[in-house]
């Protein structure tokens, strides 16, 4: 028994690494807003450049969540963080940060990129009105690197919300979005 309370202990000290992990590499201090925007720029660019079927969900959103580096890591216990900004009409309008926890068996660390597209004027209004919007199951989730493409008139008339998950890299296999937590920062505070 004392053994099994060790073991939980562990887990929970590597947990607590590995969210503290998930936190870094992501733009802090000075001049943060500015270095945010560059990433935020990079990866719109690099997602216009590599997936076009995604890119024209978009290109033709009412507002898209980009979220330049998810940090993820976790050993039983583990987390995510990262920063982005919302874009409408491709001018930043919030930041926001997310974050993730996990439970299961997980080991590892990878970092990710990924962008909400916001199909419909309530899907992007319920976002930014929420005081910390979660990404859910009834969000449709797309892999492009996967070799997945995706049907544009299908997703633009079945989902509110398309999240596109992209840039793997790491030691963890796969990389989810369900159940992150989105939370609206000022960017004097990251």
């Amino acid at each position: 028994m004392q053994s099994i309370k060790g073991l939980s202990r562990r887990n929970l000290l590597l947990g607590g690494a590995a969210l503290g992990l998930a936190g870094c590499s992501n733009a802090v201090g000075q001049d943060a807003d500015a270095r945010l925007d560059a990433r935020v720029d990079a990866t719109r660019n690099y997602l216009l450049q590599n997936y076009p079927n995604e890119a024209a969900l978009a290109q033709g959103a009412r507002g898209v969540l980009y979220m330049p580096l998810m940090t993820e890591a976790g050993f039983g216990v583990g987390g995510a963080y990262g920063q982005g900004a919302l874009r409408i009409n491709n001018i930043t309008v919030d930041y926001y940060s997310a974050t993730q926890a996990s439970v299961g068996f997980q080991i590892g660390a990878q970092q990710y990129a990924h962008v909400l597209i916001f199909q419909t004027d309530q899907a992007l209004a319920n976002f930014r009105s929420a005081p910390g919007w979660v990404a859910e199951a009834d969000a449709y989730y797309t892999l492009p690197s996967r070799g997945m493409t995706t049907n544009i008139d299908t997703i633009r008339a079945q989902y509110p919300v398309v999240a596109v998950i992209f840039g793997q890299s790491g030691l963890m296999a796969g990389a989810a979005i369900a159940g992150t937590k989105y939370n609206r920062v000022i960017p004097s505070t990251f």
